[in-house]
């Protein structure tokens, strides 16, 4: 449902939301809102107020215990960077001696908080005033943070030294794929960005043909998923670095780069282990760099995996021992379940259209072992490579 702010920033909503917050959350929906009504609490006051809790529930992922205690949108939310990815944004703003920052699309202000925790002083603006209002709220207890609702483009920026821009990608609902579109449009977007260290927030998926040739392009990984493309302009982007993967998990962060582009590695044969690269590695074209460091070679031409005979442990991709290839025939694949005693089977792909799910459902692992399919091409021809996942040594 649509968010307004005025209803939701009024005391008697916040402190229903409170309330509710507090109350036996397996309560049935209906009889809560019938309660509610009956206690006299209007009909939007209390739709806005339970679409907050579920808002705060989902928020978690990104905020974690922090949620609790903001307001969100739909889509101020799904727009929003999680709270390790933001700090890593603040990080290099402070790395680079900048002191104010104007936060322009800031959102629901995941990033001004991030920055404001570090110390900068931040001036946040969004064109959407629903938005301005929640980013208000969830930046009230910084004194260093201003928020505004204005367009982008023509807020004040005299008194700051860097920005950071999060165009905003959607209108109502719907996701605008011309970036000429977007508020502010990319054109204008990259021309406001030459005016001083910038950072531009866009999706990781991003056509490459529009990355300019003066930012540093850096995609950014979370937990094993994608989640950004940064470009960086001024101070704010690394000499000799024009790509860039930056890994980042719960007890670790690890970066790859290079200054364009990395060649694919030659193709080899199958070897002993095999890796697939970290989304943001292979977003980022470093596959054949990352190659080079795990001594191995491409399997196939365009399939991003990675085949050696070296055992790593990297957090830029994912190992399995090989144990043996198989023709992608289901009878085969069944055969190979039964006798194997598979009961955990994990399925990955690349290079083949198949389902992961049906054919899961065609095998019927019902064992006690796990193992690994590996869907693929190889010299050629379409393959099933029985893998098992390299675990980390302990420590």
């Amino acid at each position: 449902m649509a968010i307004d702010a005025d209803v939701l920033l009024q005391s008697e909503t916040l402190i229903l939301i409170d309330t509710l917050a507090e109350s036996d959350s397996s309560a049935d929906i209906v009889q809560t809102v019938s309660a509610l009504r009956r206690a006299g609490h209007p009909t939007e006051r209390i739709h806005q107020a339970l679409e907050q809790l579920r808002l705060r529930r989902k928020g978690e992922a990104k905020f974690g215990p922090y949620a609790s205690q903001m307001l969100f949108s739909e889509t101020g939310l799904e727009q929003a960077s999680r709270l390790a990815v933001a700090a890593h944004h603040a990080g290099r703003f402070q790395a680079a001696g900048i002191r104010t920052v104007a936060d322009l699309g800031c959102g629901i202000g995941g990033d001004s908080m991030a920055f404001a925790a570090l110390g900068l002083s931040v001036l946040a603006v969004d064109s959407d005033h629903n938005t301005a209002a929640l980013a208000s709220y969830n930046l009230a207890m910084f004194d260093s943070v201003t928020v505004e609702h204005a367009d982008a483009l023509q807020v004040d920026l005299s008194g700051v030294e860097g920005i950071w821009l999060d165009p905003a990608r959607r209108e109502g609902g719907t996701r605008l794929v011309n970036p000429e579109q977007w508020s502010p449009s990319l054109t204008d977007a990259f021309t406001l960005a030459r005016t001083r260290p910038s950072g531009i927030k866009l999706a990781p998926g991003m056509d490459r043909e529009l990355i300019p040739a003066d930012a540093e392009a850096q995609w950014v990984s979370h937990s094993g998923g994608v989640v950004e493309v940064v470009l960086w302009w001024g101070a704010l982007a690394r000499p000799g670095i024009r790509r860039s993967a930056l890994v980042l998990g719960a007890e670790h962060s690890a970066e790859l780069t290079a200054e364009n582009d990395a060649p694919d590695a030659d193709i080899g044969p199958l070897r002993d282990y095999l890796y697939e690269p970290d989304g943001a590695v292979i977003r980022a074209r470093l596959i054949g760099k990352l190659a080079g460091m795990l001594g191995g070679a491409m399997l196939s031409p365009g399939i991003a995996y990675i085949t050696s005979d070296e055992e790593h442990h990297s957090v830029f991709a994912a190992g399995f021992a090989v144990h043996k290839v198989l023709p992608l025939k289901t009878k085969d694949l069944v055969a190979w379940v039964r006798d194997a005693n598979i009961g955990t089977l994990e399925i990955k792909k690349r290079g083949v259209d198949i389902d992961p799910a049906r054919l899961r459902e065609q095998l019927s692992p019902q064992g006690s072992e796990s193992g690994t399919l590996i869907i693929t091409r190889y010299q050629g021809k379409k393959v099933a490579i029985v893998a098992t996942r390299l675990v980390p040594a302990a420590g």
